[in-house]
């Protein structure tokens, strides 16, 4: 463990990626092959189930501190984060514990079995031989929350530079369903593990943000132009007859659309076609905030599979009876997922639209009117670009459009974690009911370190009411809030959900007299 807490130490103390990448080197040139696995699959989001209850946890810290617990959630509420908080209060270990990143893994892994008396006295056994870092990362891995400001950029960037494999193909190789117990690091990191079972997806094609004028971009012809939809990008495998749908987040999402996954099963021969899986009822594409409700549920009602009819517009074809196809041109990918397609006549599975324009000024007026038909804007690809791991400028770019815009009133605070635990960064915003306020949205973004110092001031001068962390402010700060997207939702005290909320300003200009009103918000939906 004590190599890996110096990684950490080193990755916590930076914001600079190049130093970030020399730590990772550095540690796995020390570290034994078992510990280099456990750094990957911890990094790549494989943690271990919680085998113990975080609850549990805070009640055997208060027995060994015998700290009030009022003052227990008092320091919790300000460093914001449990794993660090238990670590802060407990005291200094009498032991040392000479453990192995990997040997670690194992025991936390099998607590499953152990009774909660084995539990506690394994905790309090590793809380007193571990310093304040490995008692942090120990913290954090029980916790099932183990998060470090690692981008998977900076990671695939750091194995590349440490194994010599090209990036791409270090991607595709972590990605899927693997666990550390199912393959050796040399195996990982040489990408002998690529293709272990039917499952297996590609890293995504991601674009860019366009952010040069169209003019700049060549000949209209020499692009193919796709509307943005709004719902959850997906790889939809068939291998062997074996049928699996991948989120972009590497989550299998199959049984969450069991209509896409029987009509695939259905369909003849393999492949790996690339889409977005849309609520379509009717030939329109409904707000997102239908498609959410299918989403997450333990079982899918004929009612809800009614009421919310899944379709996938199909962008590409990455694979066709087991070769890659990643490297050929999407004009001719695309060309031959018209033919799959229009050969299978899947019913819920069309291939997406192909816009067509004859000049760049033309699509200005397409992209603004993207919203009628719950658009996010355009996609923009190249005809002769190939389907890239990760972004790569050029190829691919995003023109969305313009967000909408709301002004509401900031009433509640919570302080952040990490570098801003001291200060308040999440944020509940309000608008007018009638004589009243209704909470609309929460936003973590949008403001500069400045101003987050000024709403803090405010928030420890102007405090109402506390509930554990959060703060209950006097209604007076007021901000231009921004969202892609708005839908009507039952979950929502305002009656309404906003997509992908942030701060674009604070409107230092105007008063919580001049807020949105909630009646006339709900117009906005279409």
């Amino acid at each position: 463990m004590k190599n890996f807490a110096e990684l950490i130490n080193a990755l916590e103390s930076t914001n600079k990626t190049n130093a970030k990448i020399d730590a990772i080197i550095d540690y796995l040139e020390r570290a034994p092959d078992d510990d280099k696995l456990w750094f990957i699959a911890l990094f790549t989001g494989k943690r271990p189930k919680r085998n113990v209850n975080t609850n549990f946890m805070k009640e055997w810290a208060l027995e060994i501190t015998q700290l009030p617990f009022w003052l227990f959630q008092e320091s919790y509420s300000s460093v914001g984060d449990l794993g660090e908080t238990l670590s802060l209060i407990l005291p200094p270990p009498i032991e040392k514990i000479e453990k192995s990143l990997s040997e670690w893994m194992n025991e936390i892994i099998g607590l499953k079995t152990k009774t909660e008396a084995e539990k506690k006295e394994f905790v309090l056994n590793s809380w007193n031989g571990l310093d304040y870092t490995e008692r942090l990362i120990f913290n954090k891995l029980l916790g099932g929350s183990f998060r470090i400001g690692v981008s998977s950029k900076t990671l695939i960037n750091s194995l590349t530079k440490f194994s010599g494999q090209e990036a791409s193909t270090l991607m595709h190789s972590l990605m899927g369903k693997w666990q550390p117990d199912e393959v050796s690091f040399k195996e990982l990191i040489s990408a002998e593990n690529i293709n272990p079972d039917n499952s297996k997806p590609y890293p995504f094609c991601l674009a860019y943000p366009l952010e040069k004028d169209l003019e700049d971009l060549g000949k209209p012809d020499e692009w193919l132009i796709e509307y943005k939809w709004d719902g959850i990008r997906g790889q939809i495998i068939r291998r062997n007859d074996e049928v699996f749908i991948w989120s972009r987040g590497e989550e299998l999402v199959t049984e969450q659309f069991p209509e896409i996954a029987e009509t695939v099963k259905a369909m003849k021969g393999n492949f790996v076609i690339d889409g977005e899986i849309l609520a379509v009822k009717e030939c329109n594409v409904l707000n997102f905030n239908e498609l959410q409700k299918r989403l997450n549920r333990k079982t899918l009602t004929k009612k809800i599979l009614a009421e919310i009819p899944i379709e996938v517009f199909a962008y590409d074809i990455l694979e066709l009876e087991g070769t890659d196809l990643r490297e050929k041109p999407i004009s001719a990918r695309r060309a031959m997922l018209a033919e799959l397609l229009l050969n299978e006549a899947p019913e819920n599975i069309k291939i997406s639209q192909a816009i067509d324009f004859e000049n760049w000024s033309q699509l200005d007026l397409i992209r603004e009117n993207s919203r009628e038909i719950n658009s996010e804007g355009l996609m923009l690809k190249q005809k002769n670009s190939h389907y890239h791991s990760g972004r790569k400028k050029g190829d691919w770019w995003k023109w969305k459009i313009n967000p909408m815009t709301i002004d509401a009133v900031l009433i509640y605070a919570q302080k952040g974690s990490g570098r801003r635990s001291a200060y308040y960064t999440d944020y509940s915003f309000a608008v007018k009911s009638g004589d009243k306020l209704v909470t609309i949205a929460k936003a973590y973004s949008g403001l500069t370190d400045k101003e987050i110092m000024e709403v803090s001031k405010f928030v420890n001068k102007n405090a109402i009411e506390k509930f554990g962390p959060v703060r209950t402010v006097k209604a007076e700060l007021v901000f231009e809030i921004a969202f892609e997207g708005i839908g009507f939702s039952n979950r929502h005290k305002s009656g309404v959900a906003l997509r992908f909320p942030r701060i674009l300003r604070w409107r230092k200009d105007k008063t919580v007299d001049e807020i949105d009103d909630i009646e006339e918000i709900k117009k906005l939906i279409q």
